[in-house]
């Protein structure tokens, strides 16, 4: 900060592009565009306050173009639906399948706009196949819609190279978002927005009268943080870290709960743990855990519907998240959580 504060000059803390400094949309473009395969104008791109205001500025955006429906993965992130309610644009849920949303349901809900997480869906975890990636750009193009990406994490891929953005296919389908939240740390509210063309000057007039634009110095720090090679070295560490604490969840579990299964691909912050049908019903082990103080959340918690058919009641599904905690710390919850079941 006193680096950045020194070569500030004066005018630099007056009111902001609000898109953000040209400084940092233009690092950010070469970044995303190097490590996400994303199609990055620097013109089109926001500097915004996290993923949530990004969706809420495109909710606004959308809504004032007559659009009243969005679509949200089923199970998917719970923040989508206040989000975009805010707005005026009411959620339908998806239902998903082994390669992303499931086409049929998508074609017959009759909404124009979708929210993805398609590098790795929240929170089961599986990243959409590439047939499924061309059909739902197919699908935007054939009712003249958009799929909103939430690349949340797509940089922490563990078992081969990460998976390019979505919006890289097709820039004027895909509107992208992404944030520094899982990267450095969510208390900063810092992230960025890219926009197809025909949405950019509605979204910047959206971004201009909710605040003025992002902090200044905040931005010219991130800047400054980016350009000099601090961000990738940033990503680097945080991959090795969430990998080494992925594989020690992975391997407490098969020891403290023999027959249980991880799912999705090895990427992220989570992990869904299914656990024997002798540890269940799920109601009761969760009471148990919160009775000896452990947090475990059970992956119907993140879904809209009923609950599955009768063997999928009796599972134990649950979602694990590790990228917080050190590697004995993971090993001691998990050792806890057996014996309090």
């Amino acid at each position: 900060q006193r680096s950045v504060l020194a070569e500030l000059p004066h005018e630099a803390l007056g009111y902001p592009d609000p898109r953000g400094l040209p400084r940092l949309r233009t690092a950010l473009a070469e970044l995303l565009t190097r490590r996400r395969g994303v199609v990055a104008d620097p013109e089109r791109l926001l500097v915004v306050s996290g993923v949530a205001q990004a969706s809420a500025l495109l909710a606004s955006a959308l809504h004032a173009r007559g659009v009243r429906t969005a679509g949200v993965e089923d199970p998917g992130s719970p923040q989508h639906d206040d989000l975009y309610a805010s707005a005026g644009v009411r959620t339908v849920p998806l239902p998903l399948d082994d390669e992303g949303l499931a086409l049929g349901p998508l074609h017959d809900s009759g909404v124009r706009a979708v929210v993805t997480t398609p590098a790795h869906q929240f929170p089961t975890g599986i990243a959409y196949s590439a047939r499924r990636r061309a059909a739902l750009l197919d699908w935007a193009r054939s009712v003249d819609g958009i799929v909103l990406e939430d690349d949340y994490d797509g940089d922490f891929r563990y078992d081969r190279a990460p998976v390019g953005a979505l919006q890289g296919l097709d820039p004027e389908r895909v509107a992208y978002t992404g944030s520094v939240s899982k990267s450095l740390a969510p208390g900063l509210r810092l992230g960025w927005l890219l926009v197809p063309e025909w949405l950019a000057d509605d979204v910047v007039e959206r971004k201009r009268t909710t605040d003025l634009g992002h902090p200044a110095l905040d931005q010219a720090l991130f800047a400054h943080f980016v350009e000099r090679g601090e961000y990738d070295r940033q990503l680097r560490l945080c991959q090795r870290a969430y990998r080494e604490r992925r594989d020690v969840l992975v391997a407490a579990l098969e020891e403290h709960f023999p027959g249980s299964r991880v799912s999705g691909i090895a990427a992220g912050l989570h992990a869904i743990a299914t656990l024997p049908e002798r540890y269940g019903p799920e109601k009761h082990f969760l009471a148990r855990a919160a009775d000896a103080g452990i947090a475990v959340r059970a992956l119907a918690e993140y879904g809209h519907g009923a609950g599955g058919d009768e063997a999928a009641r009796r599972a134990v599904r649950l979602v694990l998240g590790y990228a917080h905690l050190t590697p004995g710390r993971i090993r001691a919850a998990v050792e806890s959580l057996a014996r309090a079941v």
